[in-house]
């Protein structure tokens, strides 16, 4: 029985986008085409296919780029993390904690082929996972009766690995409003990934579940070669041969 719907989904693209320079040089992460289509853009999709229409982008790398994105997409509401240079992605969250009730939190920059997996109808607040035989340096779960137990942040195998697709009921949406703004105002603790507030830092406070998927169903892109490797006209990037304005200015 599900006792949960999806009402509101939460989209992070903030981030600078490090490991995918020179390409996002000009062009937030999000905002990379990926075989002609921006990553986000299949994650927003996602969510109209499953009937979320209140939707929320925090944005601040660039975020004039996603302005003329939200032409689009003029029901989506953008939501401006002035803290993203300094501060991880906890403070995304930070900003769009009074919308975190019967919530989706997903990462902009990540690819969705499998529109089923953002089924609205959930049972306990927790994230999507993918089972992994072999070693993988993700984040792997421990689990015991499909409740997530304990997070290995350096990897593992024959585990589950977290994805950046988790869902929170109306309680833990509250509950986790109240954890973000005693960690990020209170304890000034702004260094940290959002995530490790249910994981790491007030376990036992949550009770997360797990949403099984398949292999492909989400791809996470990390870095330069993982883009070549799944759009190969980034190939002349990854060999150097972009064109001075590319280049990062001092």
């Amino acid at each position: 029985m599900n006792d949960n719907m999806i009402k509101r989904a939460v989209i992070l693209a903030a981030g600078v986008g490090k490991r995918m320079q020179p390409v996002t040089f000009t062009t937030p992460k999000p905002l990379v085409k990926v075989n002609g289509k921006c990553m986000i853009d299949t994650v927003v999709e996602a969510l109209l296919y499953n009937g979320i229409n209140e939707i929320y982008v925090v944005v601040g790398y660039l975020k004039d780029r996603f302005i003329e994105w939200n032409k689009k997409y003029p029901n989506i509401i953008l939501i401006d993390n002035p803290y993203y240079e300094t501060c991880n992605n906890i403070s995304s969250l930070y900003v769009a904690r009074s919308h975190l009730e019967d919530c989706i939190i997903l990462d902009g920059d990540q690819i969705i082929n499998n529109k089923s997996i953002i089924y609205p109808y959930f049972d306990k607040s927790g994230y999507n996972v993918i089972w992994r035989e072999n070693f993988t340096n993700e984040w792997m779960l421990e689990t015991e009766d499909d409740i997530i137990k304990k997070c290995h942040r350096n990897g593992g195998y024959h585990a589950w690995q977290l994805y950046s697709v988790s869902r929170w009921n109306k309680e833990d949406g509250i509950r986790l409003k109240e954890h973000l703004e005693n960690e990020f105002v209170n304890k000034g603790n702004t260094d940290i990934y959002w995530d490790d507030l249910a994981i790491f830092c007030y376990p036992n406070e949550y009770n997360l579940g797990i949403y099984p998927m398949k292999d492909g169903d989400v791809v996470e892109i990390d870095s330069l070669a993982e883009l070549v490797e799944i759009d190969s006209t980034y190939n002349t990037y990854l060999k150097g041969e972009i064109n001075e304005n590319f280049k990062q200015k001092d």
